[in-house]
């Protein structure tokens, strides 16, 4: 048997816990306290909270928020680049200061095997250790489940990891054990560990088993965090792709009144008709989240997306897409997306977007396309190219709702997004999904192109270069 260190292992299991073995429903369970703070901790707290949500404006479902947080406001919508392991890859902590970025995300699970948490208690937390002022936003380790699924064993415990890095050695995360490591990386938004499942599973017993475990874990994280008064957690509902599951979930996660939520277990490769109506309901007025807290969308980074679920009531985003693409030469533009490395941009001598006020707009595609994937340098770039592109577009959508003009905004970033498409008569429309979503928003985009088209063009179109023509 493999062997593991004692500061691997998570906390043993509360009685309560392991009496819950194999137990399918957590609706009876007592709720506990949001934490065990001392007195002197809980007077902290409601004097000064560490998460302030006021609504701004509202078109529509659409959202314009400030969140307060212990490192600064964050103004919503809002997109999170995510540094995995205390930094962006290619990117300093200035760099990301310089764009405007207010907060971003960091890898539970990666930071407690590299750099450690003991090393980051001595540092005072990763705020320290990166030299990042503003907020950061820490995911449990939950999502670990799905992309090292075949390295790990699930238990009404925790779950239990071969560490990718090390054969043979296994580590063993529980709920507590998520929370004590985020305690110590010390940021600002901390997850509940969540019972993470592939959105493409049609076992519906081990989906009815996720979506309970979930709530016991939700439990044990509020009774195991130690930070309530500078640390928010924030809660995750599941229930896979079924709506009843979903609104379980929805009903008792709100009964645990955690100071924001997050809509997880989608962009799993689920089909996008599915993926829209879990949004849709988890956002819905009056029986979907809470209207007075934020709403986090887990993983999701595609622009066509984001706008989407914007518009159906969506305040936070999160993705590796914009930096991992960046990293095989391809941007994010107006047009979808532009891969460098193709010889059409060899000696495209115009900016990589026209007009463009980012931190490349005097940069050449032809000087581009002749550095990406050969120079370090290149991925740097357009990773810091592609993180303005997607601030910049959330807040364009911040101030479109603002002036109450969101679904105008939408209407032209559509037209924009793929200009191959148009209205009728063509051979070419935006993926049906996008109509059926804004339809269910109050967006109406039946005119402006032709729904009919034989050619139902992809989610993220390609710019070929072409004088802004895209497919």
């Amino acid at each position: 048997m493999a062997k593991r260190s004692s500061d691997e292992v998570g906390v043993e299991a509360p009685p309560e816990a392991k009496r819950a073995e194999g137990s399918t429903s957590s609706s009876d369970l007592p709720l506990p306290p949001y934490a065990s703070a001392s007195e002197e901790h809980r007077e902290l707290a409601r004097t000064k909270p560490p998460l302030v949500f006021q609504l701004d404006a509202q078109c529509g479902r659409a959202r314009a928020s400030t969140i307060t947080l212990p490192h600064g406001p964050v103004l919503t919508p809002v997109f999170m680049p995510v540094g995995t392991q205390g930094t962006i890859k290619g990117l300093s902590s200035e760099d990301m200061q310089a764009i405007g970025c207010k907060i971003l995300l960091g890898n539970t699970f990666h930071l407690a095997n590299r750099p450690t948490c003991e090393l980051l208690d001595k540092c005072e937390g990763l705020h320290n250790f990166m030299q990042w002022p503003r907020n950061i936003l820490t995911d449990s380790g939950g999502f670990q489940m799905v992309s090292l699924l075949k390295l790990a064993e699930i238990t009404e415990q925790g779950v239990e990891f071969e560490d990718p890095k090390n054969a043979g050695s296994r580590m063993l995360l529980t709920p507590e054990k998520s929370i004590q490591s985020q305690n110590s990386i010390g940021a600002d938004i901390l997850m509940a560990l969540d019972d993470v499942i592939s959105s493409t599973t049609v076992d519906t017993e081990r989906i009815k088993e996720a979506t309970d475990r979930t709530l016991r874990w939700a439990d044990r994280c509020i009774s195991a965090h130690r930070n309530p008064h500078r640390q928010n957690l924030f809660g995750i509902v599941q229930g896979h792709l079924d709506p009843d599951l979903r609104d379980y979930s929805l009903k008792e996660m709100i009964k645990r009144n955690f100071p924001g939520y997050a809509i997880g277990g989608l962009s799993g490769g689920e089909a996008k008709d599915a993926f829209w109506r879990v949004v849709e309901q988890c956002t819905r007025p009056e029986t979907g989240l809470p209207a007075d807290k934020p709403r986090y969308l887990m993983g999701v980074g595609y622009p066509l997306d984001i706008v989407v679920c914007v518009a159906l009531g969506v305040d936070m985003f999160d993705c590796v897409y914009p930096s991992r693409t960046a990293r095989f030469g391809t941007a994010l533009v107006r047009t979808g997306q532009m891969r460098l490395t193709s010889s059409e941009f060899a000696n495209d001598h115009r900016p990589l977007e026209v007009g463009g006020t980012g931190p490349l707009k005097d940069y050449t595609r032809a000087m581009l396309h002749t550095i990406v994937t050969k120079e370090p340098v290149a991925a740097s770039l357009i990773t810091l190219h592609n993180l303005h592109f997607m601030l910049t577009l959330l807040t364009e959508m911040r101030e479109a709702i603002r002036a109450n003009t969101f679904p105008q905004w939408v209407r032209k970033f559509l037209q924009d997004f793929f200009p191959s498409a148009s209205p009728p008569p063509c051979e070419r429309c935006p993926p049906r999904w996008v109509r059926d979503a804004l339809k269910a928003a109050g967006i109406d985009v039946e005119d402006i192109f032709d729904w009919s088209a034989k050619e139902e063009l992809a989610d993220m179109p390609r710019d070929y270069g072409r004088s802004g023509k895209a497919a």
